[in-house]
């Protein structure tokens, strides 16, 4: 059961405890987004960031055939204009905004905005038929969800020029030794393989693990010594809390912490 109604059948939430499942569901067409699944995905992320009850999120696509090729190319032409375009709310940016841990189970096909989709995620695992592309070159543009500089600190910039300048697919096999991808499965344990890892993340303290996640994301955007200087800061933050007091006591006491969120 989940507390989250996305209105949109393209969009399905499922909670497990303290783990939500998000599914896009629209199989038929490998699972590209629509502006009325963009702005479903977008109050998800809102409902995440404001809920107890969810500490940990898996994100995948319906069927074995796509995680998601992006926004559906037919749906672009409603923007009135470039600049329309250009100042869209996006799926990705959204799902960046999460605070909670973000777990990517790549079912097939991640292309274009499904790349990004997929970037946005905190870890990627992926399923042996997985496939990845930036094919937006070959259509006389290029992504705009973060492409370039979430693969770039994947990937490297080599391999991100390869991707983005030829559009050219790579295989799972490949993205795992890049790093793009963390595992690779088959299809059959891909989705209990990326639960599990939720239910782990979900049984850490959650605001460690949510400090976690904003502390990489620091990582890769301050100088050395400021990012060194942030991490200490919220370490020292995440010490004073109510779950790491409960954290040394349980240690001390040698069984399992209860963590609450405070």
């Amino acid at each position: 059961m989940t507390g989250f109604h996305s209105g949109v059948a393209e969009i399905l939430v499922t909670q497990d405890a303290a783990v939500a499942v998000v599914t896009m569901n629209r199989p038929e067409k490998l699972n590209s987004v629509t502006q009325e699944m963009s702005a479903a995905l977008e109050a998800f992320a809102v409902w995440a960031n404001e809920s107890d009850d969810v500490r940990a999120i898996v994100l995948t696509g319906a069927g074995q055939r796509s995680f998601s090729t992006g926004s559906d190319i037919r749906t672009l032409d409603r923007y009135a204009t470039p600049w329309e375009f250009r100042n869209r709310r996006d799926y990705c940016d959204a799902l960046r905004e999460i605070r909670k841990p973000v777990i990517a189970a790549i079912n097939g096909y991640a292309m274009g905005g499904g790349l990004e989709t997929a970037l946005s995620c905190d870890i990627r695992i992926a399923s042996e038929n997985a496939t990845f592309a930036a094919p937006e070159i070959k259509l006389g543009w290029i992504g705009g969800g973060g492409m370039t500089a979430l693969l770039a600190g994947s990937i490297g910039a080599s391999n991100t020029a390869l991707m983005t300048m030829t559009g050219d697919p790579i295989d799972a096999q490949r993205a795992l030794a890049w790093g793009l991808v963390s595992e690779i499965l088959p299809s059959d344990r891909l989705l209990p393989r990326a639960v599990e890892l939720a239910r782990i993340i979900a049984s850490r303290p959650p605001i460690a693990a949510e400090t976690a996640k904003a502390n990489l994301s620091a990582a890769f955007n301050l100088p050395l010594a400021q990012a060194v200087a942030y991490e200490r800061d919220l370490q020292g933050i995440t010490f004073a809390t109510d779950d790491a007091t409960e954290g040394r006591a349980a240690f001390a006491e040698k069984r399992s912490g209860v963590f609450h969120r405070r």
